[in-house]
């Protein structure tokens, strides 16, 4: 095997690799994301109203984070793709997702800030933001984290509560227009 052909499967090789932690690392959060963002998190908001119902999914979010960015750092892997997020910022590509994210995370990092919380997660906007990779949380990562983190779920909080209200509001409204015909 010539030198050309030991550099092209070395570079088989790391993408396979790297594709295989990333859909291992994406398909485990979203598993872990989608029944906390769209099961649990209205049905905590439905049961014990906003401001109970927000205070524990703030404590859970929070705990959820945490523990993420320790097994984050502690693998040293970047399974999320937040390192390859950090290049996104001079994408110019056909894909809508791609260019909309590199233009917010281009303007400053206040603006990345707003748009990760929102978009993503506090674990994603420290992670993003922060000065370098797999290296804890100084004081600045630390406000960067508990800043998204209460944006975030206030977010949530309201979305989660207008949604159940609606869904109650359509409940009643039903029942009582079946009951009256």
């Amino acid at each position: 095997m010539d030198e050309g052909q030991r550099l092209t499967v070395t570079t088989l090789t790391f993408w396979k690799n790297r594709a295989a932690i990333l859909v291992v690392g994406l398909t485990a959060n979203k598993i872990m994301e989608w029944p906390f963002n769209y099961i649990l998190y209205p049905g905590v908001i439905y049961l014990l109203g906003i401001w109970w119902g927000g205070l524990i999914m703030i404590i859970l979010s929070f705990l959820l984070c945490i523990l993420t960015i320790w097994f984050y750092d502690w693998s040293k892997k970047d399974w999320l793709g937040i390192e390859t997020i950090k290049t996104l910022k001079d994408y110019e590509g056909g894909h809508l997702a791609g260019r909309m994210t590199s233009w917010f995370l281009r303007r400053s990092d206040p603006i990345a800030f707003l748009f990760l919380t929102f978009w993503y997660d506090p674990f994603i906007t420290m992670a993003y933001l922060r000065r370098g990779a797999y290296n804890g949380m100084g004081a600045r990562d630390w406000r960067i984290f508990l800043i998204s983190l209460f944006l975030g779920n206030g977010y949530w909080i309201l979305a989660s509560w207008m949604g159940v209200s609606l869904l109650e509001y359509l409940w009643v409204r039903g029942e009582s227009l079946l009951r009256s015909s």
